[in-house]
């Protein structure tokens, strides 16, 4: 089947990409650790012995950078839809983290503790429809804001991607009713023309902030 000149641009960007390459080498499981590993450099997110919470893992890229780096005195509870091979220090859940039985294996695994990190790399599968892509991204960010509300430690903090466009400027204000701050960043390992950005919220407010 020959493949369409999108998918084509697409192959040709990932096999030439520098950090697909150095993810290669440094034995990551994805380029998108390299966001991770960046976000954590200027924000400070992560240190040893934190429980974290990350939200859509496979196939396993951020889950891998933040279980090296809480060490065996912490812990990444991390669940996604998709299969994701095991990894030091991370407890993986597979299924849709919004289901009753899946939210209360989550619920079971952090055994009344409360994530000090909720993070997300989270992404829908993509139809090709601008408008429908969009809407499926924010709905599943919505998802993930909505965890973070049960779940996370008062003064937490939270890291989610986010598509630039229809509702993302409405879902930034939510964040912040929620947070003490919250920022917008651009990781190098974020390719240029993708229209993606990640929000840095620190300082949950706690359960309700938002009542």
């Amino acid at each position: 089947m020959k493949r369409s000149k999108s998918s084509r641009r697409w192959l040709d960007e990932h096999v030439n990409d520098p950090y697909v390459k150095r993810a290669q080498k440094d034995g990551l499981r994805s380029r998108s650790s390299y966001k991770l590993i960046e976000l954590n450099e200027k924000d400070k997110l992560i240190r040893p012995g934190m429980l974290i919470m990350d939200l859509g893992s496979a196939p396993g890229g951020w889950s891998q950078v933040a279980g090296k780096l809480v060490g065996e005195k912490g812990r990444v509870i991390a669940t996604d839809i998709l299969p994701m091979d095991p990894l030091d220090n991370v407890d993986f859940i597979q299924g849709d983290f919004t289901e009753d039985a899946v939210f209360q294996q989550l619920l079971d695994q952090l055994d009344g503790r409360q994530p000090d990190l909720i993070v997300s790399d989270i992404a829908p599968n993509l139809s090709g429809i601008a408008v429908a892509d969009q809407a499926s991204s924010m709905y599943l960010v919505e998802l993930t804001l909505d965890m973070v509300r049960k779940v996370l430690k008062p003064a937490g903090n939270y890291v989610v991607k986010v598509f630039q466009g229809e509702g993302s400027d409405a879902f930034l204000k939510d964040v912040r009713t929620s947070f003490e701050k919250v920022v917008v960043r651009k990781p190098a390992a974020s390719r240029p023309r993708s229209n993606e950005v990640y929000l840095v919220a620190k300082g949950f407010k706690g359960q309700d902030a938002d009542a």
